[in-house]
């Protein structure tokens, strides 16, 4: 095992790998920046080094001062997280180049599943479900031809993007020739790679996941599926594990189906494949997360399978221990608590002046703040992440809803009263899903919730 981790993030990811470390008898290294002096991950970690000011660029991006902290702290391993440098083949290479294991996938793997064109191809020559869609678009007028192949309306994406950054929805020719350089030059802008492409449009489709580990030996793990279909702006705000929308057989069928094109493309480490589901139940592949997901919780939750670890152990050599097919018990929820006008979106960083965490069976914290803890404005907004576990779906949206009550943050606006809202709205108790269940809440087409 490794002598000591460099955790390369920030938050509540940066403390659930110093915990997992700790588990493992591995001391650890927190970074941080200026504007984190006082976060809990530094607190947490047996050692801490500052490595810039607050902007990101200058500290959590900044590979030449990460390096540097792995080498004056003596760390021979990095764990990136998730977000920041967590799928940047280039600097998986840099750490190796320097002797440090990077704890995720190799840069290969990166490079062949990060790019979205790349990645459908590969993903459809080792027989994933797909999407219909187009290569790499040239033009506007040879995107105009090909989305009215694929048929109207059509997604258009950057290639390199993520997150639901440069994505828009297209439906019709002329509109595809007006959007088109708009389109590209955002991608530029936003990813230093202007290459789209377009796929079917599905008007409300579902949003699923799988979680895989493979240990570099022939060992891959399908854990079961996340259902992430309640977004804004594609960004997730709840997560649970299984979806109501996945039949056993089907759980099945794409399990051995992954499984499969997993073993042949040789992938290493922790990592999630994405599906659109349409309105008939087909899932078609999106694109895969070569990294641990924020949702993560949801799947040990339901599994018992401690992610963090595992991808600890493949990535010093050990073997992974799991029964083929690990059995699925129960229902988990993940509420993402973010620093955020509830009605707005607008984030809302400042000072916690109280905090209360909820408590009780089945409940868990993933947080990474504390009162008088000052939330950054630089940052992503995400305060905590709220993990509710039942027997049944029935009885995790129960607890769900116990704990949100108890939850008191002071001193900030957050998504809590727009997470009591969706926890009673009919629609979500009967999972009747999609990914425009927020837009639909806001424009008054659900159903309205009760009172209490």
């Amino acid at each position: 095992m490794f002598k000591k981790v460099l955790i390369a993030n920030r938050g509540e990811i940066a403390l659930r790998v110093a915990r997992a470390c700790r588990e493992l008898g591995i001391p650890t290294v927190a970074v941080h920046s200026e504007a984190d002096t006082n976060a809990l991950h530094v607190r947490f970690a047996d050692e801490a080094v500052c490595i810039g000011p607050a902007e990101a660029s200058k500290s959590y991006l900044n590979v030449p001062a990460l390096i540097a902290a792995a080498e004056i702290t003596g760390a021979d391993a990095v764990h990136p997280g998730y977000g920041f440098l967590s799928e940047n083949a280039d600097f998986a290479d840099i750490c190796k180049a320097c002797g440090l294991t990077f704890i995720g996938p190799t840069a290969r793997d990166m490079r062949q599943w990060g790019e979205k064109v790349p990645a459908r191809e590969l993903a459809k020559s080792l027989g994933l479900p797909m999407m219909e869609g187009s290569g790499v678009l040239r033009d506007a007028d040879h995107a105009a031809e090909e989305a009215t192949r694929v048929g109207f309306p059509v997604m258009l994406k950057a290639s390199g993007g993520g997150g639901g950054r440069g994505m828009k929805v297209i439906r019709s020719a002329e509109e595809m020739r007006h959007a088109f350089p708009q389109a590209r030059a955002e991608a530029i802008a936003g990813f230093d790679n202007g290459d789209l492409y377009c796929e079917r449009f599905v008007e409300e489709p579902r949003h699923i996941e799988f979680q895989v580990l493979c240990d570099g030996r022939g060992g891959v793990w399908v854990l079961g599926e996340r259902e992430c279909s309640i977004q804004r702006r594609h960004q997730k705000l709840v997560e649970e594990a299984p979806s109501v929308a996945v039949s056993d057989e089907l759980r099945r069928d794409m399990a051995a189906t992954i499984r499969r094109a997993l073993r042949e493309s040789g992938y290493v480490s922790a990592g999630t494949l994405e599906f659109l589901m349409d309105e008939r139940g087909n899932l078609s592949f999106m694109e895969m997360n070569t990294r641990i997901q924020v949702e993560h919780p949801v799947t040990e939750a339901i599994t018992g399978v401690d992610l963090l670890v595992e991808q600890l152990r493949i990535a010093a050599g050990q073997p992974v221990v799991l029964p083929e097919e690990p059995t699925i018990r129960g229902h988990a929820i993940e509420l993402r608590i973010n620093a955020e006008d509830p009605d707005t979106f607008v984030p809302w960083p400042g000072r916690i002046t109280e905090y209360i965490a909820p408590g009780g069976p089945g409940i868990r914290i993933d947080s990474g703040v504390y009162g008088g803890f000052t939330v950054p404005s630089a940052y992503d907004s995400l305060l905590m992440k709220l993990i509710s576990w039942g027997p049944t779906r029935e009885m995790a949206i129960r607890r769900m809803k116990r704990a949100v009550d108890e939850t008191v943050i002071g001193g900030i606006r957050t998504l809590l009263p727009l997470h009591w809202q969706i926890l009673r709205h009919p629609d979500f108790v009967s999972g009747n899903l999609s990914t425009r269940f927020i837009e639909r809440l806001r424009a008054g087409e659900l159903a309205a919730p009760p009172a209490t």
